[in-house]
């Protein structure tokens, strides 16, 4: 018995000893995955960490993609006028969902009448329009002499800046609400657009032949940034998604919570995203990693605007009918500004100053470091639509169907 006593234990002596050599080496295994994992994601990155890798810029005359570039960051290198006055409108055929992009003394916008207007930046004079046959609530993208607008078709038309000349159409199989961007493969460019059919796509610049597609489980409802060679974005399954630009193979994902309606925003490495559950959330890009939350403190404060970054500060609005501004760094509150009413569009921070339209029918600029207001002018209508500021100009679309420009 002793013998048997003596042999059982040192049996399970033994498969104590291999079951935790197994547990170290399975554990190696799993430590070396994770570490390939954040060196891959590291080097999808990497592009990102120099100074100017984005590929879109705003500039004091343009402002290419919504947000004004290609992290969507919503921040304008322009200062706000001190007092703004009107300097011209342009009436459309229905409600302005969409929001307006600058390049080369024009300004693109779409409509719920289902056409793409270009613009003369300085008077308003229409130049063109393009009737899609379908609204266009998404915000356009211009880059490299072509115009890119989705419609609730789920169409992706690619037109001719100059003329309005259809160069080509790719077709989803859902509705696209947010804007394309634009990615680089040396000298070639790609195109990016999610859709109400749960899937990211990228297309050819130059044909819009399909290059690869990444599938979600939901809808798509956003604009997607990049950082790098990274496409960040979110939808209605509650996911910050991080995938590659070269082969749309995924990087990584971050569970919110909760639906995430509005694009994330980008810089310095990390990624910003409101949602549902009136979350602000800031995400490591190079780990995945959440390093802040913020909790709005009213239940009917869910996050439908897209952030605002500076290197500072955080803005984005809320259907609580305020203006939640928070420490970059931390997520710690700043300042919170109270409109009439949901504020759906997203804020531009210029200068000193952030600008941001509401369902209250007004266009304010509030000081970025106290949330003071500086001026409000009221055009009538909700404002869903997110401003532009380029040209010395301030222009944001409305439900009354108009463009409209402010300046000195």
């Amino acid at each position: 018995m002793r013998e048997r006593i003596g042999l059982s234990r040192t049996w399970a002596a033994g498969a104590l000893n291999a079951t935790r050599a197994a547990c170290a080496a399975s554990a190696g295994r799993a430590a070396a995955s994770a570490l390939l994992a954040l060196l891959a994601l590291l080097a999808l990155l990497a592009p990102a960490m120099p100074a100017g890798a984005q590929t879109l810029r705003p500039t004091a005359d343009r402002w290419p993609v919504f947000r004004g570039d290609s992290g969507l960051s919503g921040a304008s290198p322009s200062r706000l006028p001190a007092t703004p006055r009107l300097r011209w409108s342009f009436l459309t055929g229905g409600p302005i969902k969409s929001s307006p992009v600058v390049g080369d003394g024009r300004v693109f916008i779409g409509s719920s009448d289902g056409s793409l207007y270009c613009l003369e930046l300085a008077t308003g004079k229409k130049l063109w329009v393009h009737a899609a046959g379908s609204p266009i609530e998404a915000p356009p993208l211009l880059d490299g002499g072509t115009v890119y607008a989705g419609t609730l078709a789920g169409t992706l038309l690619a037109l001719e800046a100059a003329s309005g000349k259809r160069r080509w159409e790719f077709r989803t199989g859902g509705r696209i609400a947010g804007s394309a961007n634009v990615f680089r493969r040396g000298e070639r460019a790609g195109i990016l657009v999610g859709s109400y059919d749960g899937v990211l796509y990228a297309v050819s610049a130059e044909r819009g032949k399909l290059l690869w597609s990444y599938r979600t489980e939901n809808f798509i409802n956003g604009a997607p940034a990049l950082a790098g060679n990274l496409a960040v974005f979110g939808g209605c399954d509650a996911r910050l998604h991080l995938v590659s630009t070269l082969d749309g193979r995924p990087a990584a994902h971050v569970d919110t919570g909760a639906y995430i309606a509005g694009s994330a925003a980008v810089s310095a490495g990390r990624a910003y995203i409101g949602n549902y559950d009136a979350r602000l959330l800031a995400v490591e890009l190079a780990d995945g990693r959440i390093a802040w939350e913020y909790r709005n403190d009213r239940a009917d404060g869910a996050f439908f605007s897209s952030p605002a970054v500076s290197a500072e500060a955080v803005v984005i609005g809320s259907r609580d009918g305020r203006l939640h501004c928070v420490e970059a760094a931390s997520g710690a509150r700043r300042w919170v500004y109270a409109s009439a009413a949901e504020v759906d569009s997203s804020p531009v921070i210029a200068g000193d100053a952030v600008l941001f339209g509401g369902s209250d029918g007004r266009l304010t600029a509030v000081g970025l470091k106290n949330g003071r207001q500086r001026w409000s002018y009221e055009v009538g209508e909700p404002i869903v639509s997110s401003p532009a500021v380029a040209g010395g100009l301030v222009l944001v679309g409305c439900d009354d169907g108009r463009l409209y420009a402010f300046g000195e």
